[in-house]
């Protein structure tokens, strides 16, 4: 069964698909980023696009779990994939060479961790 998101806001982003996929800038319709579809309760992404448009990505699932984790450590990289360093998973890619700045949000459906970078 699809997973549906408990919040969903996009402001300047579009994305591929419901909750993950592709994310694209609608000021200059590149690519930016991917999201991976099943690995995560809660994704926020703010950026400004190097076209200078301004945007963000705010999905928000139900968690079988209230009690989140915040870790000081970083994501890994897996072959271009930020995963989490507990379990591996693949998180999302963020395409730094479409982009002047960007912060993160993640949380890990797995380890119910949450990873941020500001």
């Amino acid at each position: 069964m699809a997973r549906i998101p408990a919040y969903k806001e996009l402001i300047n982003t579009r994305l591929a698909n419901t909750y993950g996929g592709w994310i694209y800038c609608e000021g200059c319709n590149k690519t930016i980023g991917y999201l991976c579809y099943v690995t995560y309760d809660l994704f926020r992404f703010d950026y400004r696009c190097k076209c200078g448009n301004c945007g963000s990505v705010h999905l928000v699932f139900e968690r079988q779990s209230t009690e989140q984790t915040s870790s000081e450590q970083s994501l890994i990289t897996i072959k271009n994939r930020l995963c989490c360093p507990e379990d591996k998973s693949p998180l999302a890619t963020i395409l730094e060479k479409n982009l002047a700045s960007y912060k993160y949000e993640i949380s890990c459906k797995t380890c119910n961790t949450k990873y941020q970078v500001e």
